[in-house]
Order: structure tokens, then C-alpha cells, then sequence
């Protein structure tokens, strides 16, 4: 009888030991399958998109809205090109794309510009298509987060569409350059101030970063942006859900509190 009692308590100690298994690995794949074909999750490092993003801000973007490449899957791409059950982004989109240049980044713009479009930036003033998106000046950005020691001036834009969003610029001068051919990408950040025409390819989307001076996106050579491919969309930025301003490390529990943002929490992202 004691033997019996033992191995049931041993054949009951290893169904429960595979039962926690099996919901690992479960939650695992539905994590996967959420991840590939529903809402992934990314984090911003850098400043390019203020005042839009900041740094610290982590957001969810929607895989599902420009369909799916083969960049939409997390793991081991599959050997296809182009997208399918795709929907078609807009201009005004908040996007995350794989670096043309070295598809195992993840960069995060603006669409500016859709295929065939004419794309340029005359004295930091945005053109498509001829046509001069009207800004209106907010104010002073100020970093508070710096000690207040930066300020930069902050605009309302308004593209073609009709989508307004906010932007940053350091300063508003300089003139095209002459004899300029079309999709001549800038050398410098500053040269990016005032660019050649940008004719956008088929197929392909031109970005920009909403701190307007200080990102390299599609108008500068170095970027490794150019224009970018449609399979390289992963997708649309939608909400924030958490935002830090960095003030405390991982370990720093007692700090946690003081470094959220919490006036950032989920909010939609425009």
C-alpha cells in the first residue's frame, strides 16, 4: 500500500510539473502569435521625434495596419518579398520601419512623403507637391528635463491631408541649393534644412523626424534611411503605455514612483 500511495504521489507530482509546461509554452506561443500579427511593443532611445516621443517613452504599434512582411515576424523571417493583407499607410502616420540599410534596426518617423510625391525642405519650411505646409508657432519647447537649459521653438504643422502634429525647429534660414538634382540626399543635418527635390520611388514612403533639425531620416545621405521600401514597414504607432524620464535604474525601486511620467500614460499618439 505505501509503495501504491508513493507512486500516485509521484505520477500526480509529474502531471502537475508538465501541466505548468504546457501553460508556459501556451502563453509563450499566444505571446508570439499577439506579437507577429497584433500589437508589438517598442521603446524610444533616441530624440529625433520630439516633441511627439520622447526618450523613455514605450508605445505599442499595431502590426495589422500595413499588413504583414516578412519583417513583421520576430523570429526567422520567411523567404517572401512584399507585403499581403496590407492596408495603406497615410501621411501623418507615426511609423516604425526596418532601417533600409541594416534591416536588423528599428527606426521610428513621420510619413512625409507617399510614392510618386515631390518632397522638399526650403529654409525649414516643408514642401509637397509644390505646396508649403503651414506651420503656426506654439511657443518654447523647454526641456525640463535638462535643468531647462534647452529651449527650442515649437510648431504646429499641418500636412496636405489635413493631419497636425507637433514639431520642433532650431532655427528658420538659408536657401535651396542651385542646380540641384533631384533625390540628392543632404550630407549634414544642417544641409537637411534645405534639400534637393525628393522624387519618391514607387513602392517606397519618404520620413522625417519631428525634432525637424535634429534627425537623420530620409533627407540625409548617412541615414541609411533613404526611401523606404513598403516590406519594410513593421507598423503604426498607437498609444504610449509607459514613460520614464529615466531618473532611475532598474534597481532603484524606491525611485520608480518619481520617474514615471505619468501624464504620458497611455496617450494616443498624432
Amino acid at each position: 500500500m505505501k509503495d501504491k500511495a508513493t507512486s500516485h504521489k509521484q505520477v500526480r507530482a509529474a502531471s502537475g510539473f508538465g501541466e505548468v509546461i504546457r501553460t508556459i509554452v501556451y502563453a509563450l506561443l499566444i505571446a508570439i502569435v499577439v506579437r507577429t500579427f497584433a500589437y508589438e511593443p517598442f521603446n524610444i532611445p533616441s530624440g529625433s521625434m520630439i516633441p511627439t516621443l520622447l526618450i523613455g517613452d514605450y508605445l505599442f504599434v499595431s502590426k495589422f495596419s500595413y499588413g504583414y512582411s516578412r519583417y513583421s515576424f520576430p523570429f526567422w523571417p520567411p523567404p517572401f518579398s512584399g507585403r499581403f493583407f496590407g492596408g495603406e499607410p497615410q501621411r501623418g502616420d507615426v511609423v516604425v520601419f526596418k532601417q533600409p540599410a541594416n534591416p536588423s534596426t528599428d527606426f521610428i518617423k513621420r510619413l512625409i512623403g507617399l510614392p510618386g510625391d515631390r518632397i522638399q525642405v526650403v529654409g525649414s519650411t516643408l514642401y509637397v507637391n509644390g505646396v508649403p505646409a503651414k506651420r503656426t508657432w506654439v511657443g518654447k519647447f523647454v526641456d525640463s528635463e535638462n535643468g531647462g537649459s534647452t529651449e527650442r521653438e515649437e510648431y504646429e504643422e499641418v500636412l496636405p491631408n489635413g493631419v497636425k502634429h507637433m514639431m520642433l525647429l532650431d532655427g528658420i534660414d538659408g536657401t535651396p541649393p542651385k542646380d540641384c538634382a533631384p533625390n540628392t540626399f543632404a550630407n549634414t543635418k544642417t544641409e537637411a534644412e534645405n534639400t534637393c527635390v525628393f522624387i519618391v520611388p514607387p513602392h517606397t514612403y519618404f520620413m522625417m523626424g519631428d525634432n525637424r533639425d535634429n534627425s537623420s531620416d530620409s533627407r540625409v545621405r548617412d541615414s541609411g534611411v533613404g526611401f523606404v521600401p513598403a516590406e519594410n514597414l513593421v507598423g503604426r504607432a498607437e498609444f504610449i503605455f509607459f514613460s520614464t524620464n529615466g531618473s532611475a535604474s532598474w534597481w532603484e525601486i524606491w525611485k520608480w514612483p518619481f520617474a514615471i511620467r505619468y501624464d504620458r500614460l497611455f496617450k494616443a499618439i498624432r
